[in-house]
């Protein structure tokens, strides 16, 4: 920790089935205290699968923190806090799309909201989809639709995407393996 911040103590407040949310007692150099909250996440994985003519398949599904459905990229959290991220990413594309890949690389990892949770999100990329049957939970109701990256960007840019690992792996996608394409093409 910082010099100029100190853990005191901390009290679960809360265990739910996919958070812990905690009081921690906090001490300052200045000889201040606070609580602060602090949620623990045991983590996730997404994917941004590719198809083979570039569009993104993408998943339509309520939300209930923001009461409507979204559009996101195929996610879920990890099984167990050490089930490795592509593990995650390969069963949450099978079970929300229905395709399957062998061909999943890391595209980069996100933390979602610093401030008070430590949520870790891997991100990875996946082509040479194979195509299948969704294995949705009995409580999961999800649309699969293909996009074009420009229409996902418009969407990103035009506020209807809101989702942040969803808008990070998008555009970390377009600079890391597309930007090169389009400065070619200019």
């Amino acid at each position: 920790m910082s010099e100029d911040v100190k853990r005191m103590g901390r009290e679960l407040a809360y265990q739910g089935t996919v958070l812990k949310v905690y009081k921690d007692h906090m001490k300052f150099s200045n000889g201040n205290t606070e609580d602060w909250d602090f949620i623990h996440h045991d983590g996730a994985a997404a994917v941004i699968p590719v198809m083979d003519d570039g569009k993104i398949l993408m998943v339509k599904q309520y939300r209930n923190a923001l009461e409507r459905d979204t559009l996101e990229i195929p996610a879920g959290k990890l099984d167990d806090p050490d089930e490795e991220g592509i593990v995650c990413a390969s069963r949450e594309l099978k079970e929300e799309t229905g395709y399957s890949s062998d061909d999943l690389e890391w595209l980069l990892t996100i933390r979602t909201t610093v401030a008070f949770c430590d949520e870790r999100i891997e991100v990875f990329v996946a082509r040479n989809l194979i195509p299948g049957e969704q294995h949705l939970d009995e409580d999961e109701f999800v649309d699969v639709k293909a996009y074009k990256l420009e229409e996902l960007k418009e969407m990103i840019f035009e506020g209807k995407i809101q989702d942040s690992k969803t808008m990070a792996a998008i555009l970390a996608y377009e600079s890391k393996y597309l930007h090169g394409q389009n400065a070619q093409n200019r």
